[in-house]
């Protein structure tokens, strides 16, 4: 067969092969010159386009820099700056390029600033660093280079103009020598920019002729070294015909030569002839398919079927075919070969390998003495090991149970008397490694019962044993700090209070909670306090060690178990440690945050018999550390519940508030220092319940906050001010300013400014009659959101206020914007004057900033005559404090404000009717 293959008309095709082969390579090579031309032109359209911009660039640098020089227009001096950085990034990736030694990054974001295609990048890249001699490519970057000195000089005009605007209106004589400079470099950049453009167009044509000619050329010369390879390989193919007609009829294989276009006959072999039964006359002219029947296409390219025999038999052959040429005719060379021994054999091995690769576990077929003889692709999947790789060794070898010791005697006893083994073990797969497996093991017998081979099926649980220990690890841990949670550390508070109840002694429920943790998540993201987060439950763990365990039942709120307790000491002794470790400063990403803690401690069976009851009253605890002190543990006592249900009463009491009229405002007014008259007050909600009377904000406004009830609050309470003043205007009291305190929760809503004027308009105030005043986290918390509102206020004239400056975690970036009318000064500064050097420091650091920025400053809490006569030597230009009045009722106000009436308190004045 190999034989008749090599004289057959397949050498015929080896021979001819170095001929496709070499007008496939012409053809290549012509598309590869081609392909470079394209990119060429690609890279020449790059430098046209390139050169188009820069030429703008430079004229329209020209046109703005006059422009700026004749009208001092910023704008044009920001166009000028745009146009000659892209001038100078240019210039910087040419000179760069030229050196060898740049950056791609920053050439390719030079070119991006240039608008290059990205396309022609490497081709220009190529040209500046390797073709600068080339013709015409020499001249432009000479050019190119000359004008890189008028555009320094346009730039050093620039700077000058700028500087002399910024102090003033320059001298007419002055700016009209400048201007001739101007124009004098425009005068000597035009015959530059003129060049270059030509020598890049002159350079583009050159270019384009000389790869036509070089592509001509090629394809001359390789066309004729393929037409002198073509006549030797002709040459040599003469006289082969005879050995292959000797060859023909001596093979042990039946071959045919059919017309591949009607699928006749045209000659056969001796084999061939007596296969059929026929003679060489009657055999030729008939059709392949008379005599056999096509029944399966392999992969390989041959064909099984069947060849119908002189007796009418069917003989089992696998037929090649080669297609080849005779003259102007296509002929198929057919090679049918006798394969009934295989055919019978391939049936057998096929059955049993179909059954055997057909199952998705694995497989193992072992001789009686357990040593592998056989494995499916699914084995070798799941181990890597082969049947070569586990020669001599048995498989049980490789198999242990799950706590790590070998198959016991007992497996093969239970296969003995029931002939199958089921059972988990750990398999060693062939890198070392070992897996969780299902092994299932059976014997088959032979006729007289005894084993004759074991077959062992495997299935890999890993993934379903990681699933079931990643539910139960979910199912019982914070998914944020990995702690246990609130279900887990209920289920083991069970456990412990089981123990300690069966054991006499004693265990602990510890609550904590972060103090300012919403500051940090107003001022920073949220994404930084759920690090933050993180960063503190690793602290609890370290410092629990394996004493407890530790959990986190929502929120900024975590818990830890203490048990078998000796003394409520070691309690508050693991408390005391972690107020120490929370309280050290957080290094979260950049920032470095400090917060403390608030810790409540519950005892069992002193404190509570039950789960729930120990965690709510070591919650009732920790509020009573939070709201006592802050930053400290305490333990649970009876009185401690009861504020807890006063907490819960106030929650339900607040929603009834609103509606039943029980908010109040009273106002304190914020004088002018300097002459010490009334010029604004601030509007202060204050809550008068009708069995617990009045009630601090302090107290009521978190409440507020969590049932979502403050933006109701604050739209009442903007209401009733703006009734208030409407109400003093029509008693024909001099206008003021009014200041109300707005949550960032209303402040953030996108309808909040339509609001703000419909209620105006509606009470016929002037807008600059209201002041709006929020904190600084707020203004953090809301971002973009926040910018745009502040925009919108000051378009509409309402003023705004930064509350307790310098109390939050937040950057000064805000004060830039030109919304922002009025900083009041934290109390907390007031406090220390004029005594507290640093308080001092603080203030008139405060002060000195507001002066810059064009802000009001307002000074909070000024009660002596020092704290007043200090920030009026500062500079402050407004205060409120007791000093002057505390918060009174609307009726007070009128009666300060009635001409003619004279107060007591030297410190106020009245406003004059004139100044509204």
């Amino acid at each position: 067969m190999d034989l008749i293959r090599s004289t057959s008309p397949r050498p015929l095709s080896r021979r001819l092969r170095p001929l496709a082969y070499g007008l496939v390579a012409v053809i290549g090579l012509i598309l590869m010159l081609t392909w470079g031309a394209l990119q060429v032109q690609v890279t020449l359209a790059g430098f046209l386009n390139g050169e188009s911009v820069w030429s703008k660039a430079q004229k329209q640098a020209v046109v703005d820099l006059l422009g700026y020089a004749q009208s001092g227009d910023a704008a044009r001096l920001a166009a000028f700056r745009k146009n000659y950085e892209l001038l100078s990034s240019d210039g910087w990736a040419r000179d760069a390029i030229a050196s060898g030694h740049y950056d791609r990054t920053l050439i390719h974001q030079a070119f991006q600033r240039g608008k290059i295609l990205p396309q022609a990048e490497p081709g220009m890249i190529f040209m500046l660093r390797c073709c600068t001699a080339a013709p015409h490519m020499g001249e432009a970057v000479a050019l190119w280079r000359a004008a890189d000195g008028p555009l320094r000089q346009l730039d050093g005009v620039a700077k000058e103009l700028s500087d002399a605007y910024s102090r003033g209106q320059p001298d007419q004589a002055w700016l009209h020598w400048q201007l001739d400079r101007i124009n004098g470099l425009n005068n000597d950049l035009e015959p530059l920019t003129n060049g270059f453009s030509l020598e890049v167009a002159q350079g583009a044509i050159w270019l384009g002729r000389v790869l036509f000619l070089a592509v001509f050329l090629t394809a001359c010369v390789a066309s004729l070294l393929w037409l002198r390879m073509a006549q030797r390989i002709l040459s040599r193919i003469r006289g082969t015909e005879e050995r292959y007609s000797l060859l023909f009829n001596s093979a042990a294989d039946a071959i045919l030569m059919v017309d591949e276009e009607t699928g006749r006959i045209l000659e056969a072999n001796r084999t061939a002839l007596q296969w059929t039964g026929r003679d060489v006359d009657n055999l030729t002219g008939e059709e392949l398919s008379t005599f056999f029947t096509p029944l399966l296409h392999r992969a390989d390219g041959a064909i099984t079927g069947e060849l119908r025999t002189a007796d009418g038999e069917l003989r089992p052959v696998e037929m090649r075919s080669s297609v080849t040429d005779w003259g102007t005719r296509s002929v198929r060379q057919s090679i049918l070969r006798d394969i009934t021994e295989r055919v019978n054999l391939e049936q057998q091995r096929r059955i049993a390998s179909e059954a055997l690769a057909s199952i998705a576990e694995g497989v193992i077929i072992a001789e009686a003495d357990r040593r592998v003889a056989r494995v499916n692709a699914a084995h070798i999947r799941m181990t890597g090991f082969t049947v070569q790789a586990l020669q001599g060794l048995r498989f049980d070898d490789l198999r242990c149970l799950p706590d790590g010791s070998p198959l016991p005697n007992s497996v093969w006893d239970v296969i003995e008397a029931e002939g199958n083994w089921v059972g988990e073990v750990r398999s060693r797969r062939m890198d070392g490694t070992s897996y969780p497996e299902l092994l299932s093991i059976s014997a088959i017998r032979n006729p007289e019962g005894d084993v004759q081979h074991y077959v062992a099926v495997i299935n890999n649980i890993s993934a379903a044993k990681a699933n079931e220990q990643r539910l139960q690890y979910m199912a019982a841990h914070d998914t944020l700090t990995g702690l246990a949670n609130r279900a887990e550390f209920e289920r083991r508070c069970v456990q412990a209070i089981t123990t300690a109840e069966r054991e006499r002694g004693m265990a602990a429920v510890v609550f904590i909670d972060l103090d300012a943790f919403k500051a940090v998540n107003d001022s920073y993201t949220h994404a930084i306090g759920d690090h933050l987060l993180v960063k503190v439950a690793e602290r609890i763990v370290y410092e629990l060690g394996d004493r407890g365990v530790a959990g986190r039942i929502g929120g900024d709120e975590f818990t830890v178990l203490l048990s078998d307790l000796h003394s409520r000491e070691q309690a508050s002794a693991l408390a005391g440690r972690l107020l120490t470790v929370l309280s050290a400063p957080f290094a979260v990403g950049d920032y470095e945050l400090a917060l403390s803690a608030s810790i409540g401690i519950a005892c069992f069976p002193l404190d509570g018999t039950d789960v729930p009851t120990l965690i709510t009253n070591a919650d009732a605890a920790m509020y009573a550390a939070k709201t006592e002190e802050r930053n400290a543990f305490r333990f649970y006592s009876p009185r401690m519940q009861a504020d807890a249900r006063r907490r819960i009463a106030l929650a339900s009491e607040l929603r009834k508030a609103l509606s039943e009229s029980e908010f109040r405002l009273m106002y304190q007014p914020t004088v002018e220092m300097r002459t010490g008259r009334i010029v604004a007050v601030e509007a202060l909600l204050r809550w008068y319940h009708p069995q617990r009377g009045l009630i601090a904000p302090g107290e009521f406004i978190p409440m507020a906050e969590k049932l979502g009830l403050i933006r109701r609050i604050d739209q009442w309470v903007l209401q009733a001010a703006c009734e208030q003043m409407s109400a003093w205007d029509k008693a024909g009291l001099p206008p003021l300013r009014m200041a109300v305190n707005v949550s960032a929760n209303w402040f953030g809503q996108a309808n909040f400014v339509d609001e703000i004027r419909m209620l105006l308009e509606s009470r016929r105030l002037a807008p600059e009659r209201l002041m709006l005043e929020i904190t600084e986290g707020a203004i953090l918390r809301l971002g973009e959101e926040m910018e745009r509102t502040l925009h919108a206020l000051h378009s509409l004239g309402v003023g705004v206020a930064i509350d307790d400056f310098g109390t939050g975690y937040s950057s000064m970036s805000y004060l830039k914007l030109r919304a922002i009318d009025y900083l009041k000064i934290d109390q907390s500064f007031v406090a220390g004057l004029p005594d507290d050097a640093s308080d001092g420091a603080i203030v008139e650091s405060m002060l000195t900033l507001c002066r810059r920025l064009d802000i009001s400053p307002i000074a909070e809490g000024i009660e002596t005559e020092e704290q007043h006569r200090f920030l009026l030597r500062a500079g402050c230009v407004e205060g409120q404090g007791f000093l002057y009045s505390r918060p009174v009722e609307p009726d007070v106000i009128a009666q300060l404000l009635s001409p003619g009436r004279r107060q007591n308190n030297s410190h106020l004045r009245l406003v004059p009717p004139e100044a509204g």
